[in-house]
């Protein structure tokens, strides 16, 4: 079910139908230096978060990844793989977004960039409280997978 509204056109006064969508965001698991790369966000909502972002009109999500990395921590990508699919409508307080999860290893310095006010290491068993949206329970999923507990990621 998406939702629509209908707006007037100014030119000729008809109704076009206008569809909220999904948006499509991805976030990486960033393995670095024994534990995994975390930001803290600049804008809201506030909080800890797995590096990522939104994907841009024409771009794929392994490039939305690539960039978002880079643009957020300093570092490069290697061994970048899809881990899975989170869609929760009430994941982002900011409206329905779709991530794609990926884990890469990281290359390079650590330093926080473009949407990140900081960046840190964190160990699985050592996170910050403030985590946001959603990172909480995808970080929760990857820890058990790392363990070979996997349960059932393919759905939910």
């Amino acid at each position: 079910m998406s939702a629509t509204k209908t707006i007037t056109c100014p030119n000729c006064g008809h109704g076009i139908v206008v569809y909220s969508n999904p948006v499509p965001t991805v976030d990486i698991i960033i393995e670095y230096k024994g534990g995994i790369v975390m930001v803290y966000r600049k804008n809201p909502p506030a909080g800890w978060a797995l590096p990522g972002g939104f994907v841009d009109y024409g771009e794929s999500v392994e490039h939305a990844a690539i960039r978002e990395a880079r643009e957020e921590t300093g570092l490069r990508l290697e061994n970048l793989r899809m881990f899975h699919v989170y869609s929760s409508p009430d994941r982002d307080p900011r409206g329905h977004t779709i991530t794609t999860v990926f884990v890469a290893q990281g290359r390079g310095r650590l330093a926080a960039g473009d949407d990140a006010a900081n960046a840190g290491i964190f160990s699985l068993d050592n996170l910050p409280q403030d985590v946001a949206f959603d990172h909480a329970i995808i970080i929760g999923d990857y820890s058990s997978w790392r363990k070979g507990e996997d349960k059932g990621l393919l759905y939910k």
